[in-house]
């Protein structure tokens, strides 16, 4: 597993929190297919990193993995709706699980010293 930096977290952070916000501004009919598809996705995330984990890794499986995975599981949840089929729900979804990581808090990582 590669070294994450500060660096590379505070950008992979900023475009998911970015990708969450793109997500509550949506078009209030589009609220709840988005939402289903994030939620799919963080199950997704919950399921491929297992227990208690780290930023780094979450940032490591994102730069690893991509997020093609995210945009199967929107195809699968909302199969008529292609608009929903879209980076911000990949986004969205890291950014909410985020919140999860051991080493997160505050709205912040928290850096061993």
């Amino acid at each position: 597993m590669a070294r994450v930096t500060r660096d590379t977290f505070e950008i992979a952070a900023y475009q998911w929190h970015e990708g969450d916000r793109r997500i509550r501004e949506a078009p209030p009919e589009q609220q709840r297919t988005l939402e289903r598809v994030v939620e799919g996705a963080v199950a997704e995330l919950r399921r491929r990193l297992g227990g208690p984990f780290r930023a780094s890794e979450l940032v490591t499986l994102y730069e690893e993995q991509g997020t093609r995975w995210v945009m199967e599981i929107a195809a699968a949840v909302a199969p008529e709706d292609p608009w929903a089929w879209d980076q911000r729900v990949a986004d969205a979804a890291f950014a909410r699980y985020l919140r999860e990581a051991s080493d997160y808090a505050g709205g912040r990582r928290v850096l061993d010293e």
